[in-house]
């Protein structure tokens, strides 16, 4: 197959792979092995680095599509295969399960049980490769390129010329396979065994087929691409407790100490590990160190493990996405009063602005499919909202990841920002004002939600908007009225300014009147079961709060708190009840007006928390 070298990061994932495909790049410690001649007339720089998602996303640096021969790698799915036709009991009495702190080509068996330690070195695969069914030797490999395939999501096929070079060198591993033959751990012809093992390491596969087959793995037995099923769950957890303990031969223990993840390398210059339930990882590059392992593959698979935080020691609870929901302020507007042509402006161009709300503990697999979802979106993007309040805890990795994107998004005219009431990013509100790159930070959804309409009303919305305050002639209350029934109802209204910060309503507090904003913003407040006061509405010029308490009597529910400066005009219940006797027509009119005002700001809020969930 071609050349194909990929050197273009897309999102901040494929930045971090990059990085690390850069660092370990420079690295031409090792030797090729000179001992199979195929292997030993390879190109020594090869190198690809390859990440699979469970779900089946393939990050990419390098040469990914670059064919070589798997090798050892095919040790735990023959191992697999053998389970699968034996049963776990069977297979057992020919292989051991124990590291063997050898060689992997030791003519040798455990002295005890007269058994091969495990299933990893050439011994106990060779055994596993004589237990696999079928009618003849013909049959048995078909059966083994098939297994191999599923976990490739594609159909591998044989390297003949690497197949004949094992062949016509392989002596030592036909010494292991009589050295068997003796013991009766392989029962029919030992030749025969040795042979299917010869032709298992030489198929063909690609840097990225490795990373599909780590993560089906990863994913339960299951292709996450074709979604057909490679090997039974129980099964795949013995291979990877397998692959933990004795995939990396006598390196074993310094590997899962310092990256902590099943593996399994081979001589090819392969190397897959898996993260269970999250990812698989794939590396080649021909060079190999003393153990057999390729050197940078060991490198690169430290250097994602410590710099994604894969170490399964770390994990502490099972990968899963970590979006809950995600909506465009077209789908679930802010409780914000808009104008026609504001409205009209965020129908049109709403999907651009779109909110992400995250739950679970932010680890990398979490925050990788945040990010790749995000990314996804394209270029059309022009505000996005990041809503924190549901996570638990966020990795250093994740804080990276999602900080990395931000600034990319600033870089090309998308507004971000995050609901972050806890500073699980390490933000402050105090960083508001430090440039788009910084991002903004809120405590509250709709509040980030008014940013983001305001973001795109900023940049499209030509007609009329909202104004920053109004005349008392303009007020949506009054503007029906006569002049005479202005003028009376004017007379009335009590003028009040407020600072901002300034609670104007208590919680509790008996009915204080009717009262019409002239401008500023007025929030409207109530606490909630965790502890925290959540805004419930956003009121502007042009709105009105107090007037059910006022027509029904009782308490205020909540606060109204001042967000900015606030004027307004107040009609006490006192003027309110006197317009019964003295103005019945004014005073209807007036409750015409009152009504279809709380039913707009009710539709408002039905719509966001029929989409989103009541506020937090």
């Amino acid at each position: 197959m071609g050349r194909i070298e990929d050197t273009s990061p897309g999102n901040v994932v494929d930045r971090i792979i990059h990085e690390v495909y850069t660092l370990c790049r420079e690295n031409r410690a090792g030797e090729l092995a000179d001992y199979i001649p195929e292997l030993a007339a390879v190109e020594p720089d090869e190198f690809s680095l390859c990440v699979a998602t469970s779900d089946g996303y393939v990050y990419r640096a390098g040469n990914a599509d670059t064919e070589f021969t798997i090798q050892s790698i095919s040790k735990p799915l023959t191992y697999g295969l053998a389970l699968a036709d034996h049963g776990v009991d069977a297979v057992a009495r020919k292989i051991d399960v124990e590291p063997s702190g050898e060689p992997f080509n030791e003519i040798s068996l455990d002295p005890v049980t007269e058994r091969p330690r495990n299933p990893m070195i050439n011994a106990g695969a060779i055994t596993s490769a004589s237990l696999i069914q079928g009618a003849d030797p013909a049959e048995r490999f078909e059966r083994l390129r098939r297994c191999y395939s599923l976990y490739a999501g594609r159909d591998l096929e044989l390297n003949q010329d690497v197949y004949a070079s094992e062949s016509r060198t392989g002596h030592r591993n036909r010494a292991i396979g009589h050295m068997l033959r003796s013991f009766d751990i392989v029962s029919g012809d030992p030749d025969e065994a040795v042979d299917l093992y010869f032709r298992q390491c030489s198929i063909n596969v690609t840097c990225r087929d490795l990373a599909l087959m780590a993560a089906t793995l990863a994913n339960n037995g299951v292709n996450p691409l074709t979604r057909e099923r490679a090997l039974a769950p129980d099964l795949v957890e013995r291979v990877l407790s397998v692959m933990t303990s004795c995939g990396m031969y006598d390196a074993a223990g310094d590997w899962i100490t310092q990256v902590g993840l099943p593996a399994k390398s081979g001589v090819g210059g392969g190397v897959l590990a898996v993260l269970p339930g999250q990812i698989g990882i794939a590396v080649h590059s021909p060079r190999l160190d003393s153990h057999g392992n390729s050197v940078r593959g060991v490198q690169a698979c430290r250097e994602l493990s410590r710099t994604l935080e894969l170490h399964f020691m770390h994990v502490t609870r099972a990968g899963r996405s970590a979006i809950r929901t995600s909506y465009s302020v077209s789908e679930v507007p802010s409780r914000q009063r808009r104008s026609g042509a504001e409205l009209s402006t965020l129908a049109t161009y709403g999907n651009r602005a779109r909110i992400y709300e995250l739950h679970g503990d932010l680890l990398f697999s979490g925050a990788e499919t945040a990010v790749r979802a995000i990314a996804e979106r394209g270029t059309d993007l022009e505000a996005l909202v990041v809503d924190l309040r549901r996570v638990d805890d966020v990795s250093a990795v994740a804080r990276r990841m999602l900080d990395t994107q931000h600034a990319e998004l600033a870089e090309r005219g998308c507004q971000a920002a995050v609901v972050d009431p806890d500073g699980r990013l390490g933000r402050t509100a105090s960083r508001l004002g430090s440039g788009a790159a910084a991002g903004r930070v809120f405590v509250d959804l709709d509040v980030a939600l008014e940013w983001c309409e305001g973001v795109l009303l900023d940049r499209h919305c030509t007609g009329e908007r909202i104004p920053a305050s109004i005349t008392l002639a303009e007020h949506p209350l009054l503007t029906a009225l006569t002049d005479d029934q202005f003028a009376r109802v004017s007379g009335d209204l009590e003028r009040r300014t407020v600072a901002r910060g300034e609670t104007i309503v208590h919680r509790g507090d008996p009915a204080a009147g009717i009262f019409l904003i002239l401008s500023g913003q007025v929030s409207h407040l109530l606490p909630g079961g965790d502890g925290r006061t959540h805004r419930i509405t956003s009121l502007s010029p042009g709105m009105t709060f107090g007037e059910m308490t006022t027509l029904i009597g009782g308490t205020a529910l909540g606060d109204m708190r001042a967000d900015t400066a606030v004027t307004l005009a107040l009609l006490t219940p006192e003027a309110f009840a006197a317009l019964t006797a003295q103005a019945p027509q004014l005073k209807s009119a007036l409750l015409e007006r009152l009504a279809a005002g709380a039913y707009a700001q009710l539709d408002a809020a039905v719509r966001s928390v029929a989409l989103r969930g009541p506020a937090m």
